[in-house]
């Protein structure tokens, strides 16, 4: 095998409301963040995220690495629902991730953000997805996570 091929699906940004803060736990600091909406958009879809049946659990862990575990639904253009969820992890040195966590603008070559999407739909017209593994390269802005995805072939 010479290496993984990969197609460009979409790029999503997630808007982030209310952050509940649940403390240290034993697995890490966990907080639970709202998705309050987003947007999509690739060559074969586009839509929008709805805000009432989206969350993003998160894990600050005691190596310093940011871990999601994050559930939303996808709207397409023409009506379709899609449930996306996707694992993933944020990390980087401490001045980079301090910057980052404060609401800085920071260079994505500066912190690895990875995710791995999975999708659910019962749309005939976007079966595809059902079957598919993706991979994503991710980064923060003020309001919100910005994901590019790819389909992996």
């Amino acid at each position: 095998m010479s290496g993984i091929e990969t197609e460009f699906l979409f790029e999503l940004f997630a808007e982030l409301g209310a952050v509940r803060d649940l403390g240290q736990t034993p697995v890490g600091n966990r907080r639970i963040a709202e998705v309050a909406g987003g947007s999509f958009e690739g060559p074969r879809m586009r839509g929008l995220i709805l805000p009432a049946a989206a969350g993003d659990w998160l894990i600050f862990r005691p190596d310093g690495v940011l871990q999601l575990d994050v559930r939303i639904t996808l709207e397409t253009d023409d009506g379709a629902l899609i449930f996306m969820s996707y694992r993933g992890v944020r990390h980087g040195p401490d001045d980079v991730m301090a910057r980052l966590n404060a609401g800085g603008d920071v260079d994505p070559s500066e912190y690895y953000f990875r995710t791995a999407p999975f999708f659910e739909t019962g749309s005939e017209k976007y079966a595809w997805l059902n079957s598919i593994i993706c991979v994503g390269t991710g980064h923060r802005v003020p309001a919100g996570p910005v994901y590019r995805v790819y389909q992996v072939l």
